[in-house]
């Protein structure tokens, strides 16, 4: 654990519980499950996402999924670097591999995926199956290598003006 200053301390306590009440809030008017995020930069919300899945019929829209894009949207940029995100509970593998492409600096959450799995959002087949080999997982998968896709990835390296991320 990281150590904080009382500063950082209320105002992650302050935020935690912002995104708890999203997360309720957002669950009760029919928007879908109960989690929440915000993302912070220099004390100051500038993205909030909440669970849309069964409103918006997309089971990539988490709190922080919806969070993330909002933010990015807003900054105009794909890295949030500077910035921490704060969820209602434990993000999910997807989730988690998001805020690691967003960059973001932190995270803080407050229910365990343990507390999420009691209440029917086990995310444990996930976390089990992603370090499997691929021929060993639940999902029938096959690499196919065509010369399309090795074309694109050859034209990837000759563009000049690639933005790397």
């Amino acid at each position: 654990m990281h150590d904080q200053t009382g500063d950082q301390a209320d105002e992650d306590r302050r935020f935690i519980r912002q995104a708890g009440l999203l997360a309720r809030a957002r669950m009760e008017a029919g928007a879908g499950g109960p989690f929440g995020a915000l993302i912070v930069r220099e004390g100051a919300v500038i993205a909030e996402g909440w669970n849309e899945v069964t409103s918006a019929h997309d089971p990539t829209a988490h709190a922080e999924i919806v969070a993330i894009r909002r933010a990015c949207a807003g900054a105009g940029d794909f890295s949030l670097a500077g910035a921490t995100i704060y969820s209602s509970c434990e993000p999910c593998p997807m989730c988690l591999a998001a805020i690691y492409w967003a960059r973001l600096d932190r995270l803080v959450f407050a229910n365990s995926r343990e507390e999420a799995a009691a209440i029917g959002f086990d995310d444990a087949l996930i976390y089990d199956e992603v370090p499997k080999p691929v021929q060993a997982r639940r999902l029938p998968t096959r690499r196919l290598p065509d010369a399309a896709s090795r074309e694109a990835f050859d034209a990837w390296m000759r563009k000049a003006d690639r933005i790397a991320y």
